[in-house]
């Protein structure tokens, strides 16, 4: 996958925690992953489509998920409700609205994101059209591990 179609997902992760969250998400090496869930307890997606399509997900061990929302809502979370469901699946919506200006570009052909779609759970494989791979961030913050997951392809041949 092109460098350009990732980044601007992981700034958008980054600013987001930052201005949202008043918390530094540092991200790990880059590479590539099948669909499954890992430790991931709470997982939020969001579909993009467009001249660009595909899938953003972001993925929350229990734990990470818990302090970040707690913080977030400026109240304690202490079970994965749908409380803690709606505020996960915002952030989502909030990193993949960020990036996706990035991608309309000098077409001026807007990108249109679906609702977020939140899983709570841990058994489950994500499987994407022409067994295409995910790229996976893993980030580190304050609030402890977690992973974006993007799958997108282009209409733009160099991307």
């Amino acid at each position: 996958m092109n460098v350009n179609i990732i980044n601007p997902f992981v700034l958008s992760v980054s600013r987001t925690f930052s201005t949202m969250l008043n918390a530094e998400a540092t991200r790990g090496a880059i590479a590539l992953s099948d669909g499954g869930a890992g430790s991931s307890d709470i997982v939020a997606f969001i579909g993009i489509a467009g001249k660009t399509r595909g899938t953003v997900a972001l993925m929350f061990p229990a734990k990470t998920a818990l302090q970040a929302v707690s913080r977030l809502l400026g109240s304690e979370c202490k079970i994965l409700d749908e409380t803690v469901a709606d505020a996960v699946g915002e952030l989502v919506n909030i990193i993949a609205g960020s990036a996706k200006a990035e991608f309309a570009g000098d077409s001026g052909e807007p990108l249109s994101l679906s609702l977020p779609t939140v899983i709570r759970g841990r058994h489950f494989d994500i499987r994407y059209a022409h067994n295409a791979r995910w790229v996976e961030v893993p980030f580190e913050s304050e609030f402890g591990p977690f992973a974006l997951k993007v799958i997108l392809e282009s209409d733009d041949p160099t991307a």
